[in-house]
């Protein structure tokens, strides 16, 4: 596998990420999943890293600080080939999200134990989760930004936010990069976040670019007793029997162009701009060359029409967590 992946500009004056960014979270449990192979996941990284991926996602509370310390194994003798983006403020207990806590003393608490798991003196991405104006946004914001006088962060990121606290966060201080769920399955977003995020110069990092699994072609009906999914109405009776009929042409349209339905779902998030990074899971080093590979395919304007048009935004039934 020859490394391919390009690098961008991460916002109008970021940093230079690779295209395709690598999320780590399901190398922990984080909703109760069962944890990976560790040696295996920290192979992972380490072969990502040697292809050019070199934006890793993770977040304090995946698994409870375990994938902070995993990431941490991995990078750890190569800091200067990885660039770490790590989210905080969520409160898991139990495997269930209990709550957030933006307040300033947490966040500065935050910061210095996820230095330490990760073995690093400055973080390269820093951002709350999401903000539910539990705390003013100022407060939250004006505190990373803090951090970054200090030195602890290099750039300020955001979350599962809304376009007006986009707005909010970026009048406190610059925001570099925007992390939100986008896929064709999942575009309430196009209507005023992303051009939002545009027009302020803020890089998007979009993540869950095969809806939870839905594109993958390789759902099927009922879902496992246990699977998280179940929760979310887009996965619920007759809504994933529909669901699942739309993704039969997306399925075909993949195998017309000889790829498999989940580089068809990370091709298309790619072609959406040069400021859109998609972010992949991955814990298997297996994964990796299908997911470098759907970086290079170029899908025509047909391509893009017949997709825009059968998965126009509100024909997939249902709504996941990330519905707002």
């Amino acid at each position: 596998m020859t490394t391919t992946i390009k690098k961008i500009t991460l916002g109008n004056n970021g940093p230079l990420v690779s295209k395709l960014g690598l999320g780590c979270m399901r190398m922990s449990t984080t909703w109760g999943s069962p944890v990976n192979d560790e040696s295996e996941s920290i192979a992972t990284i380490q072969a990502a890293l040697d292809n050019g991926i070199n934006f890793l996602n993770t977040g304090d509370f995946y698994g409870s600080g375990h994938n902070e310390l995993l990431v941490g194994k991995a990078i750890k003798g190569r800091r200067d080939d990885a660039f770490i983006s790590v989210k905080f403020g969520a409160i898991f207990y139990h495997n269930q999200l209990i709550g957030l806590d933006l307040r300033p003393i947490a966040i500065k608490n935050f910061i210095n134990y996820s230095l330490v798991r990760l073995g690093i003196d400055t973080i390269d991405l820093y951002q709350p989760c999401r903000l539910d104006n539990s705390v003013p946004v100022e407060d939250v914001i004006g505190t990373v930004a803090d951090l970054i006088q200090e030195g602890k962060v290099r750039f300020l990121g955001v979350s599962e936010i809304t376009a007006d606290q986009l707005r909010q966060a970026h009048r406190v201080h610059p925001v570099t990069a925007l992390e939100i769920g986008y896929s064709l399955a999942e575009r309430q977003i196009e209507q005023d976040l992303l051009p939002t995020a545009k027009e302020l110069g803020i890089g998007v990092v979009a993540f869950a670019n095969t809806s939870e699994g839905l594109l993958t072609g390789e759902l099927k009906v009922p879902l496992a007793a246990h699977d998280y999914r179940n929760h979310f109405s887009r996965f619920q009776g007759y809504n994933l029997i529909k669901n699942l009929e739309k993704v039969e042409i997306f399925k075909k349209l993949a195998q017309e162009k000889g790829i498999t339905p989940t580089q068809l779902a990370i091709a298309w998030v790619n072609a959406q701009g040069e400021h859109i990074m998609p972010l992949v899971s991955m814990s298997r080093r297996s994964r990796l060359p299908e997911n470098i590979e759907a970086m290079e395919i170029v899908l025509t304007p047909q391509d893009l029409t017949l997709l825009n048009t059968h998965f126009a935004p509100g024909a997939i039934l249902g709504s996941t967590y990330l519905q707002r």
